[in-house]
């Protein structure tokens, strides 16, 4: 029985360190071009520093994906507790004109940002953020540091505690 528990033990921490949170981006990442809603290009880093002092939720979604049109009631709980942190939401919507409709029909409250890459999670910046499910997201504090790389629909209570001790 303690092998068993060992082993246990063992696989769980070999699974949680293969999804170490990271806490940087990297320089790919920062050098992202995604366009503004009002449609002005600037890197993922000037983006970044527009939040510089303010706690910052990231969310990358799309307005095709289920999961994040099922998300979309949690992010609005998740503001309604949180209304000092920012919200930024990149989409990987195919075109401008479905990113745009996705923000209307789902009154998605925060700063929106088109990623304008045909690859959508498997081109430039979804490689750089190991982006592998959507909706994800990440949680910058208020110095700009990654406190959360890596998170999805299912950890909204991690999101939300994390959230509350950066206040």
């Amino acid at each position: 029985m303690k092998k068993i528990l060992l082993l246990l033990a063992v696989a769980i921490s070999s699974i949680s360190c293969s999804n170490a949170q990271k806490k940087e981006f990297s320089k790919t990442t920062l050098e992202s071009i995604v366009i503004t809603s009002e449609d002005k290009k600037i890197t993922f880093k000037e983006l970044l520093e527009t939040y510089k002092g303010k706690t910052l939720l990231v969310e990358v979604w799309a307005s095709w994906c289920g999961d994040c049109v099922k998300a979309a009631p949690l992010i609005k709980e998740l503001q309604a507790k949180n209304p000092d942190v920012s919200y930024a939401f990149i989409s990987l919507d195919k075109s401008m004109e479905k990113w745009k409709a996705g923000v209307e029909k789902h009154q998605m409250k925060g700063d929106h940002f088109w990623l304008n890459d045909p690859e959508g999670m498997k081109g430039t910046f979804g490689q750089s953020i190991d982006l592998d499910w959507i909706p994800r997201y990440m949680v910058i504090n208020k110095e700009g540091a990654v406190v959360i790389y890596r998170a999805i629909e299912t950890d909204f209570d991690k999101i939300n505690t994390t959230l509350n001790t950066l206040k």
